[in-house]
């Protein structure tokens, strides 16, 4: 039987954004995952509206209902019922409601890699720890060094250096722990592999 991260179904309310997420598909299988989200009037995703990368995928906004604004590379794409916008991965972008209602989306990364368990830990820090937050939604330095150090790879702020972040990030991180600071979802541990493999592996050297 397949292990769901979460119930399926389940919504969590980022007060902040107007942003729920739903995760209608919680199980870590095949070569992809996906989510919806549901943005209220005025509503806006992607950390507060904060330009982002995802270095290693792309990313699929169908809208269910209402109409998105995606601003990809500093260019805005509208979407409205039945219509897709594809984000290619490594490209800066946002996305917020553009209509005068909730818009419901739902957003494919086309590459798995741990997508459900990053967007989920944020998720539930919105609803668990807001203290991790700043007044206007943003999440505190220290605890979104936690967070994108522990999934390095799936998001990093749009105009610094990719590797710039990942050395402060790497450096902030044991500090964000010390102070208390915890994932609420952690990374999917990376399979060790088996003896066979291992003989095998020195075998071909």
């Amino acid at each position: 039987m397949r292990e769901a991260l979460v119930p399926a179904g389940t919504r969590i309310l980022n007060a902040y954004n107007k942003e729920t997420f739903v995760f209608t598909h919680p199980w870590e299988e095949g070569t992809s995952r996906r989510m919806d989200v549901v943005l209220g009037k005025g509503g806006s995703g992607g950390g507060n509206a904060i330009p982002h990368i995802h270095p290693e995928t792309d990313e699929i906004f169908t809208v269910n209902s209402g109409r998105v604004m995606v601003m990809v590379d500093g260019q805005e794409h509208f979407a409205s019922e039945g219509q897709s916008i594809t984000v290619p991965k490594g490209a800066s972008h946002f996305f917020r409601n553009a209509f005068d209602g909730d818009t419901h989306l739902t957003v494919t990364f086309v590459t798995a890699q741990q997508h459900l368990r990053f967007f989920l830990n944020l998720a539930r820090w919105t609803s668990e720890c807001p203290g991790y937050f700043n007044a206007d939604g943003s999440v505190k330095l220290l605890p979104i060094a936690l967070g994108l150090h522990a999934f390095r790879d799936h998001l990093y702020i749009a105009g610094p250096p990719v590797l710039v972040q990942k050395l402060l990030f790497a450096a902030l991180a044991p500090v964000a722990r010390l102070l208390g600071y915890r994932l609420a979802v952690k990374p999917r541990a990376a399979l060790r592999p088996t003896a066979e493999q291992e003989i095998q592996f020195a075998q071909n050297l």
